[in-house]
């Protein structure tokens, strides 16, 4: 199953709130998240893990193919071992686990979800979003530790007592960093949300600058962001008609090297224009 999801859309919503069931159903984006972790405070972290599985059995009546994850509480908190097994026991496809800092967490988490009795082969999405994470991401997403990793700005700038600017200069290196370790890893790249959830013009101008750096989805914070996330995340077809045009081009010159619109092509550029076409069949 993991294999299969597409991450254009990660959409997380506070596990205490079973009443957005059926909009979370209706907005179609490719994931859902049941968040236990920064959406619920700790006075209603208890609350959050008893409603999870009626929750997510809520959502998966009403969009049975829709991806539905947990985002647990890190590693070491008082949490942690309880979001894991509500979470195994909800039935949901898999977990988000927050503030990943070692190669070693994807085995502990696998640990405490099998330990709870879930079903085989979880799909764990890591979030990275804490100075040591970005430092060790290349170790953290080799292959076939998790199916997916996101980058958390906020979350990393706090952590390294910055500030957070419109331009996003700040989180760059680690930004590039992620979408990197993520690529070497053969995963997805989530990228980082857009917290001005009212603003499209933002939230498109982030998403084309994740796109350009690799990154293959947004997290989203609101319903609204979904359809936009899909918009900028799916190569549209213009791009998709260039991009065949190119492979056509070069399999008529025999491989190589090509003329194409006044341009030489060689090997680079048949990766893109074949990553394009992939990224444009649906999921």
């Amino acid at each position: 199953m993991a294999g299969s999801v597409r991450w254009r859309s990660v959409l997380f919503t506070p596990a205490t709130r079973p009443d957005r069931a059926a909009r979370l159903a209706a907005t179609a984006s490719d994931v859902t998240v049941l968040d236990l972790e920064d959406a619920v405070p700790v006075e209603g972290k208890d609350t959050a893990r008893d409603q999870l599985k009626g929750f997510a059995a809520a959502v998966r009546a009403a969009a049975p193919r829709l991806v539905v994850l947990a985002r647990v509480n890190p590693i070491g908190s008082p949490w942690f071992a309880a979001d894991v097994a509500a979470a195994a026991a909800a039935g949901v496809a898999g977990v988000v686990l927050p503030k990943v800092a070692s190669a070693a967490d994807a085995a502990t988490v696998g640990e405490a979800w099998n330990a709870a009795g879930g079903h085989p082969h979880p799909a764990m999405m890591a979030g990275l979003e804490t100075a040591a994470g970005i430092h060790a991401a290349p170790d953290i997403l080799r292959p076939g530790h998790f199916a997916a990793a996101y980058f958390g700005a906020e979350d990393y700038i706090a952590d390294l007592g910055g500030r957070r600017t419109q331009s996003s200069a700040e989180v760059l290196y680690a930004r590039s960093r992620v979408a990197m370790a993520a690529a070497l890893g053969r995963i997805d790249a989530v990228d980082q949300v857009v917290v001005s959830y009212g603003d499209a013009n933002a939230f498109r101008a982030d998403a084309a600058v994740a796109r350009d750096l690799g990154y293959r989805g947004k997290l989203c914070i609101h319903p609204d962001q979904v359809a936009l996330a899909h918009a900028a995340f799916t190569p549209s077809g213009t791009e998709v008609t260039r991009a065949r045009a190119l492979l056509d081009a070069l399999a008529a010159a025999g491989g190589g090297v090509a003329s194409f619109e006044g341009q030489m092509i060689d090997a680079p550029a048949v990766l893109a224009a074949n990553k394009v076409v992939e990224l444009a069949e649906p999921g």
